[in-house]
């Protein structure tokens, strides 16, 4: 699977980008060095973020789903017990 970004969200990290290396790196780089380096996280870092990302939503469902029984409990054949 790729991981593949909107275009607008691809200019607002190269801009992130070029911004974190003026302010702490002390230097400026273009946009193909800012698109490059954003490539590489990508497909380097980017695959190992998403799996964590579905691993915990996949924890966070199904606790979720393990406790559907006593939130949604509603008792039975109660009318006559009034």
């Amino acid at each position: 699977m790729s991981i593949k970004l909107q275009t607008d969200t691809t200019k607002i990290l190269i801009n992130s980008i070029q911004r974190f290396f003026a302010k702490n790196m002390d230097d400026e780089i273009g946009d193909l060095k800012a698109q490059l380096l954003l490539d590489f996280v990508i497909r380097e870092i980017g695959p190992s973020i998403y799996n964590q990302a579905i691993a915990d939503a996949q924890v966070y469902f199904q606790d979720k789903v393990e406790d559907l029984g006593g939130v949604k409990y509603e008792a039975e054949f109660d009318y006559w017990k009034k």
